[in-house]
């Protein structure tokens, strides 16, 4: 989209309060751009929004490659706007780290889900955020709250640091696994499982059901060997399968029942306001990382330094010291 095109701060907001999804789509290009003035005016419109926001239950999903995530985000999906709640489906599509390009396919993978006018689906890029999520995903989210979307999913690409990422944004945080994939209980990662509010063991059909009933309390039993958290719960485990369109009620039953605690004993709110003051710190970090790499003389020093750096021939902790005290002097000046 060029430029001339984008709208003006008050359409934009305007447009998303009025849950014009067109306008809501264009907000959250704005919100991706790395344009600066694209990102200036991004900022008043999420400013702008703000006091609309916080209204929904934000949800996390996640699992590695082939356990059924966008199969089951269409299927769960499908329950939850039946229950009369309006659903974002925020995908972070996986981008190629040599062309930044996006495959961007969830829309397709989720067909019926994708034309009930009940749900949204934004797909996005990774582009070079660490782990697989969105540079502005939160932004992309609380458009989306402010758009009215009583319920949001955010789906992560399952590679690494995406989950720690997507756990400071949302309420729940739901791991989607297979049973079979190994020994069960060897499987289980103590970082996951001290993130993760939910197991649901997909696939859970057919021949394969004995087996993830079994997994399924082989995870339960493991799962009493953890404190109880801060929060008050205790992670459950539950099965499902996502192309019979089983188990998939009980695991709405129990993020209800999640948050019902969490907001009886002020965990849900207190773990918001946490979330927030880490957006501050982490936004802080961006804009840094911004000014440092757009500043000239870094740029030049950068160019005459790299190949060396890259040889060897020079310390490349060093070279970062000089650079950034580079920088902070030329701050000091102006």
């Amino acid at each position: 989209m060029k430029r001339k095109e984008r709208l003006s701060e008050s359409a934009y907001i305007q447009g998303v309060l009025s849950g014009d999804r067109v306008v809501l789509s264009r907000a959250i290009t704005l919100v991706e751009s790395t344009l600066p003035a694209d990102q200036e005016l991004a900022e008043a419109v999420v400013s702008g929004i703000l006091s609309h926001t916080g209204n929904s239950i934000r949800i996390g999903i996640t699992g590695v490659p082939g356990v059924g995530k966008s199969t089951f985000i269409e299927t769960f999906g499908k329950i939850v706007v039946d229950k009369g709640l309006k659903l974002a489906v925020l995908a972070i599509d996986p981008s190629s780290q040599k062309t930044g390009g996006s495959i961007l396919g969830d829309k397709t993978r989720m067909e019926t889900l994708a034309a009930d006018k009940r749900a949204y689906i934004r797909p996005s890029p990774t582009g070079s955020t660490l782990g697989g999520v969105s540079a502005r995903t939160r932004e992309a989210m609380l458009l989306c709250e402010a758009a009215g979307f009583d319920v949001i999913f955010i789906e992560t690409v399952g590679v690494g640091q995406s989950e720690i990422a997507v756990r400071g944004m949302v309420d729940f945080f739901l791991l989607l696994m297979l049973a079979g994939a190994g020994d069960e209980l060897q499987g289980i990662k103590k970082g996951i499982i001290e993130i993760c509010d939910a197991l649901v063991i997909n696939k859970a059909d057919g021949d394969n059901l004995p087996m993830a009933k079994r997994a399924q309390r082989e995870y339960a039993n493991a799962l009493h060997l953890f404190p109880i958290r801060e929060s008050g719960w205790l992670p459950k485990v539950k099965i499902c399968s996502a192309v019979e369109k089983t188990g998939l009620v009980g695991i709405w039953e129990m993020i209800s029942e999640y948050r019902d605690l969490t907001k009886a004993n002020g965990f849900y709110d207190a773990n918001r306001a946490e979330q927030r003051g880490n957006w501050m710190h982490e936004h802080i970090g961006y804009l840094l990382k911004n000014q440092f790499y757009q500043d000239s003389l870094i740029q030049e020093k950068l160019k005459k330094n790299l190949p060396a750096v890259k040889s060897g021939a020079l310390s490349a902790i060093a070279i970062a010291k000089e650079l950034v005290e580079l920088f902070m002097e030329g701050k000091a000046k102006k």
